[in-house]
């Protein structure tokens, strides 16, 4: 039987300030239409992916009950609010129920059963966790305790519940206006009692902390807005208001303090009444504001602090000084760009949307514009916060991968604007995947990408050329340092690559003159000199951080290469490197031709190659470099063959106008012992293998292996297996992942396997390939792309062989 071992998984977070919880060591949080599980305490990266919802992953909490295994709420864009509860070490969907619009935000009652969610319907829906035991197993469900529609009518985008000191319970919702509706009831029959005014723009996080550990303490709400503003409020039981708040005496504010309101408000009757009262605002950050958290105190004296992140580039830590009583920035994390309003290609990481302490306070966690966490650590030692290794991926569609020519690392591009360069970390005995570098970052959408060797890769975009990329050394070193891959071509390698602003073109540079970019002089060689080696090796120890990813690890550009009309489709390289084949997308027997480029002094080679009347949707170079196959939006594959054995130029040799019954959108060629073989996949739901019967004869079908929807992508392994056998995989439409063992002998499958359904990415497989083998002995391992944002490698094994 084949197996799929996972080895890693590569993907970015949703850009939701809701879509991501940290409780009693399990981290969550939305990923496209998945739900992702991280250890953040381990170096391995995602753990796992939960499928289920069919849109995009807008709010996640965990319910921590201390007395039974964690379950997961998540809500999605399609409407539904899902329970995913602990099963034999796996979570598994055990219940799901609608709202009538998208779920934007989602609240857990501490230590409660209790949880909250608010949609786009404008109604917010208070749930009681159900659970309910048997001989073998215990059952988790939720049922419906109250529905509140808002008035006057608005989009819920953050809100926060917590248990009072009577047993009562108060919620409070916030989004599309700039006040704060606070509900007060008894966990069940929730009334409006109060509105909280004062903000000038969209409200998007609330938080309860109890202000210490002592019984009976105030309890504190954080509000952050798109005013660029977080207001802190204070409940107090009992009739007599709290001791005056300081907050309009911070000199900070100047004339702003004097025109702070602090009309208290009342919520609750007799024992359950609470004043609640406008205690401090805090200033400091100079865009919206996504995100405010509070670290619950750990000690009557320890005052509980505040994290919020920003549009800015902050992530800000906020205490209250103990002489004066202000609230202070006291810890600011984060980056501060040279470039004000700059994006992401020139320096910026375009803000952080999500800010999470650990359940112990001592770790911070942000998601960034780029889809990456990065996560923090508070050292006793040197009294400071430093980074840690977090996890990137894409956040959008994933297009097209590539493995180098020694499988050392391996390339992926997508939709997200960026071509991004995962390689093994080997330490000890130990290797985890990593992203080690960002080669491409670009304006376009990015479509395809295929590797020339081991210092060179190409890719094509929607904006109708391609562009060739060289390895720069600082990427060399990384990777020899890291996986202990060292390129023999080194010294003939670029320093550093750099972006101009408004630019699309990276440029190759030498250190010396990023510094001088960058605005800084070294006044010794001695200096300079050790500016330089850390700019070429960025880090050596260990993978590099996001602020390094999207600065200094691109790949400076060789060559650009036009012709096209229209959008790029596909590209391949043939395997000795000498060759480039490119397509674009087409309507007309005019733009669907396949051009030719030679490597060398990247001249295309004519005539182009006419065969197909709409989009050639993949190009394959044969293993032997002499024949080359293109397929089909108009049903059809076409092998071409070198005129001889020392043209550069092809000519039509063998074609089938009607290979499937539907269009063809992937081929792949056999190993080079059976050369004279490859396959097609199409969305007729079926994998078709032809070959020659001779020298003379065109190509025949062979076998036809089903599936159970539109195959998107089919890749044949490197090498034969023995006996005639070589495994071959397909992807299709509905995300299953098909390893099969072809004889292609007597043209049968002896044995095959798929990825279990709750194992299978959530969208369309758009990619498949199989890392080229340095070693004799390594095994089988395959990348996945999909359309659900994410990048998975397998080792596949052969347990009967």
């Amino acid at each position: 039987m084949l197996q799929f071992n996972q080895r890693h998984i590569a993907v970015g977070g949703n850009r939701y300030p809701a879509a991501a919880d940290w409780q009693d060591g399990l981290f969550v949080f939305g990923s496209g239409k998945n739900v992702a599980l991280w250890e953040p305490a381990a170096t391995a990266g995602v753990k796992s992916l939960l499928r289920g919802h069919t849109d995009t992953v807008s709010a996640v909490k965990i319910i921590s009950r201390h007395r039974r295994p964690p379950v997961i709420v998540s809500g999605s864009a399609d409407k539904t609010v899902r329970l995913w509860a602990l099963r034999e070490d796996r979570f598994v969907e055990v219940f799901q129920s609608q709202h009538d619009g998208a779920v934007n935000t989602i609240a857990v009652l501490p230590e409660g059963d209790t949880f909250v969610t608010g949609a786009a319907d404008a109604t917010m829906k208070i749930w009681k966790l159900d659970e309910a035991s048997s001989d073998s197993s215990v059952s988790i469900s939720a049922s419906l305790i109250q529905t509140i529609p808002l008035k006057p009518r608005f989009l819920p985008l953050a809100t926060a519940v917590a248990a009072l000191d009577d047993g009562s319970v108060v919620l409070v919702v916030a989004g599309t206006m700039t006040s704060i509706q606070m509900y007060h009831g008894n966990g069940s029959n929730f009334k409006l009692a109060a509105t909280l005014t004062g903000h000038e723009g969209w409200i998007r996080s609330l938080d309860f902390v109890r202000e210490s550990t002592t019984e009976g303490s105030d309890v504190l709400l954080a509000s952050a807005s798109q005013d660029k503003y977080i207001r802190l409020w204070r409940l107090h039981r009992g009739q007599q208001l709290p001791t005056a708040s300081t907050a309009s005496q911070d000199p900070s504010l100047g004339a702003l303090g004097r025109s702070l309101s602090n009309k208290p408000h009342f919520i609750g009757e007799d024992e359950s009444l609470h004043s609640v009262t406008f205690e401090a605002l805090l200033i400091g950050h100079e865009d919206w504001i996504y995100t405010a958290q509070w670290k619950r105190a750990h000690g009557s004296d320890a005052g509980p602090e505040l994290l919020t992140t920003s549009a800015d580039n902050s992530v800000s830590i906020w205490r209250r000084e103990v002489d004066s009583g202000f609230w202070i920035c006291q810890t600011r994390l984060g980056e501060i760009s040279s470039q004000k309003g700059s994006t992401t290609a020139t320096g910026s990481a375009g803000g952080f949307w999500i800010g999470l302490w650990s359940p112990s306070g001592d770790k911070i966690a942000s998601l960034g514009r780029t889809g990456s966490w990065r996560l923090w650590v508070f050292s006793s030692s040197s009294t400071s916060w430093e980074q840690q290794i977090g996890i990137s991926g894409h956040i959008k569609e994933v297009k097209s991968l590539a493995w180098s020519a020694d499988g050392s690392y391996l390339l992926t591009t997508g939709s997200d604007q960026t071509t991004r360069l995962l390689a093994p970390w080997r330490k000890e005995a130990e290797e985890t995947w990593h992203e080690i570098a960002r080669p491409q970052i670009h304006g376009y959408d990015l479509n395809c990408v295929d590797s020339l060797g081991t210092t060179q890769f190409i890719s094509g975009a929607d904006e109708k050329l391609l562009r060739v990329f060289n390895k720069p050394r600082s990427t060399a070193v990384l990777l020899g340092n890291l996986s202990g891959d060292q390129d023999s071509a080194f010294e003939d390698l670029p320093e550093i690559a750099d972006i101009p602003v408004l630019g699309l073109s990276n440029k190759a540079m030498t250190a010396d003159e990023n510094e001088e970019k960058e605005g800084t002089t070294k006044s010794t060689p001695e200096a300079q000199q050790d500016s330089a080696s850390k700019q070429a090796s960025i880090e050596t120890n260990h993978p590099p951080f996001e602020d390094l990813l999207s600065r200094y690890t691109l790949w400076p550009e060789h060559e650009k290469l036009y012709g096209h009309g229209y959008e790029i489709s596909t590209v391949a390289a043939s395997d000795d490197g000498k060759l480039v084949a490119t397509a674009c997308r087409a309507s007309s027997i005019d733009h669907a031709v396949i051009r030719l480029y030679e490597t060398k002094n990247w001249r295309e080679i004519k005539p182009t190659l006419s065969s197909h009347s709409l989009t050639v949707t993949s190009l394959a170079f044969s293993p032997s470099n002499d024949r080359l196959l293109s397929v089909g939006r108009d049903r059809q594959w076409t092998v071409f063959e070198r005129k001889s054995p020392d043209s550069i130029t092809f000519e039509i040799q063998s074609n089938n106008p009607k290979g499937h019954s539907r269009m063809i959108l992937d081929c792949t060629w056999a190993p080079l012992e059976s050369s004279d073989v490859f396959a097609t996949a199409g969305r007729d739901k079926s994998v078709k293998i032809w070959a020659k019967e001779d020298s003379t004869s065109g190509y025949n079908c062979k076998l036809t292996i089903p599936m159970s929807a539109a195959v998107t992508a089919v890749a044949f392994a490197k090498k034969s297996i023995g006996q005639g056998e070589v495994l071959l995989v397909s992807g299709s439409e509905e995300g299953e992942v098909l390893v099969a063992r072809v004889n292609l002998s007597n043209w049968t499958v002896s044995r095959q396997t798929s990825l279990e359904v709750g194992q299978r990415p959530a969208s369309a497989i758009t990619s498949l390939r199989w890392r080229p083998q340095a070693a004799d002995g390594q095994k089988d391992m395959l990348a996945v792309a999909s359309e659900d944002h994410s990048v998975r490698l397998y080792d596949i094994v052969d347990e009967t062989a």
